[in-house]
Order: structure tokens, then sequence, then C-alpha cells
């Protein structure tokens, strides 16, 4: 059943927004929610989750067996960078857009927990679309300032899934950069790449227009309109660019784990100058991936994985093909060194070098 939610935008505005019935929200405390009995089994061996900073990711998964992952996660408010001298107000996982990136295997038990740190200004939770579990974790997990939940589940399905907090106003959370990625891994794992990276797409909603300087605070006007003023990869723009973009050499191989927090824009994921040797459409894993392919379209809290080889040296710009992006923040870059190839590009007559992406 949808209930109904009355809200005060910050513009004085009132506006109405649907909660899910089966998050059950309409009476939640924010306490631990205890679920106790039944018959879970943990797996005896018990591991720490590591995490590292985005775009890197932790290291490919080598053991055999399954395990207990323990992962521990934060939610912090924190002021930060949207773009050149733009300032907003993040709602992140462990203080970065997008969250950690977390890698377990098929068959470990994953225990989740979740603390909100005493600062925050919300009660916050976490919805793992790889959990097979009522809300994805969400309804055990409304999280109140100061407080801790923490809930177990079992990795059944190989694949690339979004996590997102899911407390209303459940869009604006996300909107504010509360996603991030969790990779469930078949048992063999993957081909040995030279490269991993990790790459959210999100959509931001500023009371000011796109490139209005100072801090700009959110606007749900924007929002529940779907118009948003940035578009960003990796909650800010220009945050995988000049000092910051992807690095490899020629000759070698890159797995990009690509995502889209949105939370209303898709993406259709290209990379300027490159073609993807094989893509995992929408990161299912157990069928062959695609081959040979220019773009592939990744929907809101969707990921995809895509996997090439680099081959001349130079400037590769990550884009969302939808290219009025561009204009909003939605570029990357992947800068390869190494010999050039002549065989494979050669310039012959040139023009002004500006080619407008």
């Amino acid at each position: 059943m949808h209930k109904q939610k009355r809200f005060r935008t910050r513009t004085g505005i009132v506006g109405t927004v649907i909660t899910l019935g089966f998050l059950g929200l309409a009476g939640f405390s924010g306490g631990i929610v205890s679920q106790a009995g039944g018959q879970f089994s943990p797996n005896p061996e018990i591991i720490q989750a590591t995490f590292v900073t985005p775009p890197l990711v932790p290291a490919p998964i080598t053991r055999s067996e399954a395990a207990t992952v323990i992962v521990n996660l934060e939610t912090v408010e924190k002021r930060g960078r949207l773009a050149d001298g733009v300032e907003y107000d993040f709602w992140t996982f462990n203080g970065t857009v997008p969250g950690p990136f977390i890698r377990v295997r098929v068959g470990d038990t994953v225990e989740v927990h979740l603390k909100n740190s005493p600062h925050s200004t919300m009660p916050h939770s976490i919805d793992f679309h790889a959990v097979t579990g009522p809300g994805g974790g969400a309804k055990v997990t409304q999280t109140n300032p100061g407080q801790e939940t923490a809930f177990r589940w079992k990795a059944m399905n190989p694949g690339l899934f979004v996590y997102h907090c899911a407390t209303p106003l459940v869009p604006l959370h996300i909107a504010n950069g509360m996603y991030g990625m969790i990779l469930v891994e078949p048992e063999n794992g993957f081909p040995k790449v030279d490269h991993e990276y990790y790459v959210m797409q999100g959509d931001f909603y500023t009371e000011g227009k796109r490139g209005e300087e100072g801090f700009q605070m959110y606007s749900v006007e924007k929002l529940l309109d779907e118009r948003p003023e940035y578009i960003v990869f990796n909650g800010a723009a220009g945050s995988l660019t000049g000092a910051n973009a992807l690095k490899a050499k020629v000759g070698e191989t890159l797995r990009i784990y690509f995502g889209v927090g949105g939370p209303n824009i898709t993406s259709s994921f290209h990379i300027i100058g490159e073609i993807f040797d094989r893509v995992y459409p929408e990161a299912g894993i157990g069928e062959p991936p695609l081959r040979n392919v220019q773009s592939t379209f990744v929907p809101t809290g969707g990921a995809t994985i895509v996997e090439f080889k680099v081959d001349v040296p130079g400037t590769y710009t990550l884009v969302d093909h939808s290219l009025s992006r561009l204009l909003k923040g939605a570029a990357g870059a992947i800068e390869v060194t190494g010999p050039e190839a002549p065989e494979i590009f050669q310039p012959l007559i040139t023009g002004n070098n500006d080619s407008g992406h």
C-alpha cells in the first residue's frame, strides 16, 4: 500500500511525496531493529572488508571458499566541492561520493554494520540491490544520528549491484550522493586485467543555476521536476580529469565498473576514441559478454562492466553520450602513455586540435 506524506520545501512550497509501504517507514524510530531467530549459518572464516578511495577498487578475491565478510559503513554529511567555485552539502557513505566499492564472492555471508554519524541532521539507511530480502536491507537499517544498525545476508547472485540510501525522501538522499556499488564475484572470479576502476554517474539539483558560485542548497522542486543543474562522475565536475584522470599504458587492459546512482538521469556510457572489447550489459554475470560495443546504456540504479585494451597513447574522454550533459559536468579522462602506433592511428593533415569534446 502507498502512503502519502506531506513535506515543506526550503522555499516554502508544500509538496506531496509517495513512500512505499513495503519499507515499513510510516512509524520507524531509527533504532536498531532486531530480527532474532531463524537458521542463518555464517561462514566460519571471518574477513573485514577493506576499502580504497574511488575510483580505485579493492584487489580481486583470491580465496576459493566462501567467508563471512564484515562491512562497516558510516553515513556522513559533509560540505565539499561540486564544481569549480561551487560548494554543496553531500550526504555520503564513508565520506565519499560514490560510497566505497564493496567486493565479495558468491556464497559469502555479508554482515553489514551501518552507523549514522552523531553529527548528521537526518536518519539514513541502506538498500543493497544485491540483497534478497525486504527492502534490500532498508527496512532494518533506518538509523538515527549517533545510532547503529546491522543485518546479515547471503550473496547468492553474481554481478555488479548498486546500493543507496532508502530513507524518505528517498530520491533526495540519493541526489545528495548516497549511493555506491557492490561486486559479487563469481566463484572463479574474472579474467586478470591490468587496471580496474570505479565510476558512478549522478545528478545534482541546486537552487542556483549551473556555474553559480558559492554554497548551493539542494532544490526539491528541481529534483521532482527532474531538472538537474549538474550531472557528474564520482560526485563532482572534474573529479576524473587533469591530475585525477585514470591512468594506463599502451598495451594494457582496463576494466571499468560503471554505475548510475541517479536518482533520475540514465546514461549512455561511451569512451571517445575507444571501443569496448567486452561489455557485461546491466552488469549481469553468467552469459558471455557482448563484444565490440561503442556505447552501452545504463539505467538509474543500474550498472555495467566494460573491458578494453588501449593501443594508442593519448587522452580518452569518458562521457554520457547524451552530450549536452558534458556541459553539466559528465566528463572524465583516461591518460594513456607509451609509444605511438602509426599502424593503428596516424594523423595526416590536422586542424585546430579543438574537437569540442
